[in-house]
């Protein structure tokens, strides 16, 4: 017994305990390798040390991170483990290379001569000696005389750089790039001057661009004056090159960045800051030239990467990066030329301004590329996975039989729709991450490609398909079809609409009566009976097509709803009440958003189809849900008798993201009676919103698709015979519109009405970006569904069969008012008008392969 305060002590004098002692295991923390056995820069081993990465033998091939100097074979890329990166893309040299550069870029200039007019005009010899030929000619006819640059094809570090005024002299058997010379350039101090700037390739597939906002400013030694045949050998003049004019006496190495031979961008952008110059427009313009560039490869480097790595599926994490060294001119008006572009630009650190540059460069580089010491075991895992199902036959689809039925047909079309919907929302959803990550650790990156502007990144987008035509006309027929592919440029809700559409036809294949989804609206509140009644009487004035459909299921959800008034109340603490799962509400929401908001009820542990936190839908329906409940009127009472409705579970084919799992709580009571000037601030937004939808409406229903070269009474008469003799017109109309014409060409025909749309939008709402309006996101997603299955989902809207575009609200608890829903019914109908008309112009359009005129698709008409 142990007694007072005293603490209490137990010995044990057991034999064993002193005899065995366990052996404690520690944890091995992985470790990332780099083999630098390839460089003989000192800064790529002091970065690699900073950044914790561990040094391995100059033969270890397994290392996470392999770096060399110069360009690697394609066979060693194709060796590489899915964990490992290496510093350079094959087919990179096809724009690294002086006369392959010159060669792309003059087949783009035949097709986009207004975008790529950033390169001074060149002739690749001895190809192209009689066009120079005949280009000095007509010169020396228009006594004018220009002085031309010659260059070895694949020469480096200004080696056999010369200048000619007289091209009469110059032989043809030589291989050598011949440029005319850009004879007023900017000038800094009577120097002339040319910019380094380092461009970071993360992938080619798809392609990831990044600027560093810093470089070097490489300045001549001697003053500079026009050339002239006198000072045409004064090569430390008109060349710029670190390596030609260190050996100059003039060179001068200092310390100070506003001094020196050498200097940085940075101090450059401050400098153009003090003489009142457009910094900005400057780095843009180095951006688009450097975009433009990098399009120009994309085709080959991919096609290249391809080769190499011919497992590995589209999307996936890219086993090359690459560092590039811009070489830029600026003229006068300060517009950038193109020099030249080095895939293994130098890393030396003769000069400080040197290290601090380029060790910024080479280590915001390593943690943007976010190599784990996780990737290897990863990867390992992710092998023995794909062994195990070639091995027992997982994952793979079954083959459809020589004698099978329609049925099963289309049941194996539709099954492989869905593995082809899933495997790109995969791929969407690990980009986002990627991008996530990028965002945090870009440092003194910046990305351009893609750009955060929609209006930019759809110019790249149709030079990017112009550079595909040109460079792999005829060869890699799949990789064209993968780009034209519209799936590449759906968003995640998109093709989780796809998705859901998909599930809804293999139900109705299988003979499964089509559920509704997401919760009934509430008949127990006071508010509800209005809606009701309301609904019916728009039913009854709308000009849709399905709306005798919709009245029914009105008055049978009234019958459900009388049932189960009868039914036990259940009573909700507003308080403790936590939403756990957003559901999608059913087709009665979207006609009475200002009456009474739904609320979904908890859901089983099933795992429906699940948006994560990054899709724009989910974030909206949070904040439409949240409003309406702060809307609501409540009485004092903490609690309300409210009827549970009863929510139907989505498919659980897809899990939602692990981000996605935190919902935010219900608001509170007392949350809500102290918002009271904040709901009135959103009403009077409401009825701003309100007035300005029925304006655009109003516009809307005045416009009229105009036939090219006739009045709008002469288009509105053919629209109108072809509808008359529609007998006549349906094959020719189904045969040109899901036959004839491709994705991108269906595409650009709905672009003639979004374009005019998206016009009348910013007249009327005034808004400086209406991507982010509500009205502009509807029309998206009417535009994204007529296009659906390859055009089906327009084709839908003329036979009156199949999913009706309608659908789309009918699935989303996104709340659309009456006049929302008539724009959007009138959008479909100018899209039909515009097939129509885009049909009969190119039936009696001659001379194109596609019966298609180089007009076709101007927005005039």
């Amino acid at each position: 017994d142990n007694h007072g305060t005293a603490p209490l002590t137990l010995s044990s004098e057991l034999p064993y305990q002193s005899t065995i002692k366990r052996k404690v295991r520690k944890k091995k923390n992985g470790v990332i390798t780099a083999n630098v056995a390839g460089t003989k820069y000192e800064i790529v081993r002091v970065v690699i040390r900073e950044m914790g990465f561990v040094k391995t033998r100059d033969e270890d091939e397994t290392a996470n991170l392999i770096w060399s100097d110069s360009a690697v074979q394609q066979e060693k890329i194709a060796e590489l483990r899915n964990y490992q990166r290496i510093n350079h893309f094959p087919g990179m040299g096809e724009i690294c290379r002086k006369d392959f550069l010159a060669r792309n870029m003059t087949k783009m200039i035949k097709s986009q001569p207004q975008e790529y007019s950033f390169i001074p005009r060149t002739w690749i010899f001895p190809a192209e000696y009689t066009q120079f030929q005949n280009y000095v000619k007509e010169l020396k006819k228009k006594r004018r005389q220009k002085t031309f640059i010659v260059k070895p094809a694949n020469g480096a570090m200004g080696h056999g750089i010369s200048l000619i005024r007289n091209g009469e002299k110059l032989q043809a058997q030589d291989h050598l790039i011949v440029q005319e010379y850009l004879d007023k350039p900017f000038l800094m101090e009577g120097y002339k001057f040319d910019l380094r700037v380092y461009i970071l390739v993360t992938s080619c597939d798809p392609l990831k661009v990044f600027l560093y906002h810093d470089g070097l400013v490489r300045m001549g030694t001697e003053k500079y004056h026009p050339p002239s045949d006198s000072n045409l050998s004064q090569l430390y003049m008109h060349l710029t090159n670190y390596s030609v004019n260190k050996h100059n006496e003039h060179f001068e190495r200092d310390e100070t960045e506003d001094k020196g031979s050498k200097r940085s961008i940075k101090w450059f952008t401050e400098f153009l800051e003090t003489n009142n110059l457009d910094v900005s427009k400057f780095w843009s313009d180095i951006s688009e030239l450097v975009v433009k560039t990098l399009i120009v490869a994309e085709p080959h480097v991919l096609h290249a990467y391809r080769m190499c790595r011919p497992g590995q599926a589209p999307g996936s994490d890219s086993v090359c990066f690459e560092v590039l060294g811009f070489d830029i001119l600026l003229d006068r008006k300060l517009k950038p030329w193109l020099l030249e572009i080095n895939r293994a630009p130098s890393f030396g650190t003769d000069q400080k301004i040197d290290y601090d540059v380029k060790k910024g460069v080479l280590l915001n580089a390593l943690k943007l590329l976010n190599i784990r010491t996780s990737d290897k075991r990863r990867n390992l895992a992710q092998q023995k996975a794909e062994a195990q199902k070639r091995l027992y036959g997982q994952g793979s689809m079954k083959k459809l039989l020589p004698g099978s039925s329609d049925w099963e047909k289309q049941r194996h079309t539709l099954e492989r729709r869905k593995e082809e919907l899933k495997e790109r929302l995969a791929q969407v959803r690990k980009q986002i991450s990627k991008e996530e990550h990028e965002n945090r650790h870009m440092g003194n990156y910046r990305r351009i490609y893609p750009p955060d502007d929609k209006t930019l990144l759809e110019k790249y987008e149709s030079l990017l398909a112009t550079a595909f035509q040109t460079f792999l006309a005829g060869r890699a027929a799949s990789l064209q079809r993968e780009m034209n592919n519209p799936l590449k440029r759906m968003k995640e809700e998109d093709i989780l609409d796809l998705l859901e559409q998909c599930e809804i036809d293999d139900e109705k294949l299988m003979g499964k009566c089509s559920k509704p989804r997401g919760p009934k609206p509430l008949c127990s509140m006071p508010e509800s009976a209005q809606p009701l009644r309301k609904l019916k009487n728009y039913n009854s004035d709308s000009n849709c097509d399905s709306g005798s459909s919709m009245s029914e299921s009105g008055e049978e959800t009234e019958k459900e709803d009388h049932n189960e008034k009868k039914e036990k109340k259940v009573s909700y603490d507003l308080e403790e009440n936590q939403c756990k799962s957003l559901e999608r509400s059913g087709k009665l929401n979207y006609h009475f958003s200002k009456q009474s908001p739904s609320y979904s009820s908890p859901t089983s542990s099933t795992g429906p189809i699940r948006r994560s936190v990054s899709c724009p839908r989910s974030i909206s329906i949070l904040t439409m849900q949240s409003q309406a409940a702060e809307q609501r009127p409540f009485s004092a009472k903490a609690s309300l008798q409210i009827q549970r409705a009863s929510s139907v579970n989505r498919s659980h084919s897809l899990n939602r993201s692990p981000s996605s799992a935190r919902v935010p709580q219900t608001p509170s009571l007392a949350t809500m009676n102290s918002s009271g000037s904040e709901s009135l601030l959103q009403q009077k937004t409401k009825e701003q919103e309100v007035a300005l939808t029925k304006e655009t409406l109003l516009i809307i229903n005045d416009m009229r698709m105009k036939f090219p070269g006739k009045t709008d009474e002469e288009s509105k008469l053919i629209i109108e015979d072809i509808m008359d003799n529609w007998k006549y017109h349906k094959t020719k109309v189904a045969s040109y519109w899901l036959v004839k014409l491709d994705s991108v060409k269906q595409r650009k025909v709905l672009d003639i009405v979004k374009t005019s749309v998206r016009a009348v939008l910013q007249r009327v709402w005034k808004a400086p970006d209406i991507e982010n309006l509500h009205l502009y996101r509807l029309f998206n997603r009417v535009f994204n569904r007529l296009l659906w299955s390859h055009g089906q989902g327009l084709w839908n809207c003329f036979c009156n069969s199949g999913s009706s575009w309608e659908t789309i609200f009918s699935k989303s608890t996104e709340v659309v008012t009456p006049e929302q829903l008539q724009c959007c019914q009138r959008i479909v109908q100018l899209c039909k008008h515009c097939l129509l008309v885009v049909y009969k112009y190119s039936s009696d359009s001659r001379g194109s392969p596609t019966g298609l005129s180089s007009h076709w698709d101007d927005t005039r008409y």
